[in-house]
């Protein structure tokens, strides 16, 4: 008997990188409420939230455990429940999939995005380019970002070296969704795209909705309305070859690489998502209803 957890709180869980933490009632509450998402593509697995599985109910009939995303906190609360720790990720394996999950990993495929170690390095790049995102390095579903407009304020600059400080850096983007740099230059963005891959093979695409960074919604587009009508067979062509000399060997499971169109047609890397993603949910749901 399959087992899929839902864990939509593991972007939060890798952030804090240890095994005891307590997720937000918010998290806890959507995990368990939309618990359901994972049968879409599992079918006829038992789909739960990890605060809800009974083990008694399995006994010895459970013989693979997938999650929403892999970290120590759903490791922990799976054995302290009675699940085997030979059906779960080692150690070591969780411990990769946090340091993958990085922003910094993905910096050799974007183009314009900094480590910034000190309030400095940021104030250098903001005398050549006026609109900047700092990301949080583990973060994810638009949390740990701070939009930063022409300077840096006092809150800015507090963020930055608390997140340096348990983070060892900030990633700093410029913010393609406003005006490009200080010439006038435009590159906003016109939508967001992904690639999905499930064992590092190419699993397909989704087209989703965000607002200042956060997820809203997925369009149902099928992948070739999407190759229509956006470059991305180019963007694979580059992404790929990375995958397979940097990733493949490290990790095995469900990814997604988030890409930004900007009005110019060039395409940006956002992120890499080293778990399940909505865009996977939605381009299994299309495949089936089609």
């Amino acid at each position: 008997m399959r087992l899929c957890i839902f864990n939509p709180e593991h972007d939060l869980c890798l952030a804090k990188g240890r095994a005891h933490y307590v997720p937000p009632r918010s998290a806890v509450e959507f995990a368990r409420r939309d618990a359901g998402i994972m049968s879409v593509l599992y079918p006829g697995a038992v789909c739960t939230s990890v605060y809800d599985f009974q083990f008694s109910i399995f006994n010895s009939q459970l013989d693979r455990v997938v999650a929403w995303g892999w970290d120590a906190v759903v490791k922990h609360e799976l054995m302290k429940r009675g699940v085997d720790e030979s059906l779960l990720p080692s150690d070591e394996e969780i411990a990769t999939i946090r340091e993958l999950q990085h922003r910094s990993t993905v910096l050799p495929l974007q183009e314009d995005c900094h480590e910034v170690h000190s309030i400095e390095e940021m104030e250098s790049l903001l005398s050549a380019r006026e609109h900047w995102v700092m990301k949080a390095p583990w973060s994810g579903a638009g949390r740990g970002l701070r939009w930063v407009h022409g300077s840096l304020t006092p809150i800015d600059r507090d963020w930055l070296l608390k997140t340096v400080a348990t983070q060892r850096c900030v990633i700093a983007e410029p913010n393609r969704r406003e005006a490009g740099d200080r010439s006038g230059a435009n590159l906003s963005s016109v939508a967001d795209v992904a690639l999905e891959y499930m064992d590092g093979v190419f699993f397909g695409y989704s087209y989703f909705k965000t607002g200042s960074g956060v997820y809203k919604e997925n369009v149902l587009w099928t992948d070739a309305q999407i190759e229509a009508a956006f470059p991305v067979c180019e963007a694979r062509e580059r992404i790929e070859p990375w995958l397979a000399a940097n990733v493949w060997h490290r990790y095995h499971g469900p990814l997604g690489v988030d890409l930004m169109l900007c009005t110019d047609g060039s395409v940006h890397v956002s992120e890499i998502n080293f778990r399940h993603t909505m865009g996977m949910v939605a381009h299994e749901k299309l495949r089936v209803k089609s």
